[in-house]
């Protein structure tokens, strides 16, 4: 066998092992991946079953930090969410500043409080905070999609974790993810919930729930 024969046959065998590495490398990272299901017949169902029990929870509340970017702008503090049939009770304090705001209302009259020296109206919680704050919060289906629910008035699409609860939601030019859940609830409620549309960024991370 010639020099250049052996040659060969290592550069042959060298990318045989590359080739094989890479596989097993591809296996490794599919194991690892999170699963994800598109919505399908079966997923739905369960999505149904669980959106209907959440649905007789009139009142919750939940406790936790906001985040919010325009891009170029945004602000972030400690918020408090109350939530009792359509009439809705945020409070939010800012960390740095130690400045408070309040946004309250329903489904046709929104109030919001210390963002200016009066209190101010809209019939639009969502117009309110970004005609004010220039923040682009859609609150009326924020009050569903916290609770990983589809939001009435237009089409959804769904993507389920390994665990057949939404990893991912798209509705209104918002995609929605699920980064966490907390699993001690009869329905778990999420922990964090990361909202984007566009340049716009909404960042919920949520301590605590109370929700019957």
């Amino acid at each position: 066998m010639t020099a250049d024969s052996v040659r060969r046959q290592g550069a042959g065998r060298g990318v045989l092992l590359f080739r094989a590495a890479l596989a097993a490398a591809t296996l490794l990272l599919a194991a690892c991946a999170p699963m994800r299901t598109r919505e399908d017949a079966a997923t739905l169902r369960i999505q149904q079953q669980r959106e209907a029990a959440l649905a007789q929870a009139q009142r919750w509340q939940l406790s936790g930090r906001l985040a919010v970017s325009n891009g170029e702008d945004g602000g972030n503090g400690d918020l408090e969410w109350r939530q009792d049939g359509e009439r809705f009770d945020l409070t939010l304090r800012a960390p740095v500043t130690g400045k408070n705001w309040r946004l309250h209302g329903d489904a046709s009259r929104a109030t919001l409080e210390g963002a200016r020296d009066q209190v101010l109206t809209d019939r639009s919680a969502a117009a309110l905070l970004d005609r004010e704050m220039g923040w682009h919060v859609p609150v009326q289906e924020l009050e569903y999609w916290v609770r990983a629910l589809r939001a009435p008035g237009s089409r959804a699409q769904l993507v389920f974790n390994e665990h057949q609860l939404p990893a991912t939601l798209t509705q209104s030019g918002w995609t929605i993810e699920y980064k966490d859940y907390f699993g001690e609830q009869a329905v778990p409620l999420p922990r964090k919930v990361f909202a984007t549309r566009g340049k716009y960024r909404v960042r919920l991370f949520i301590e605590e729930w109370q929700a019957p």
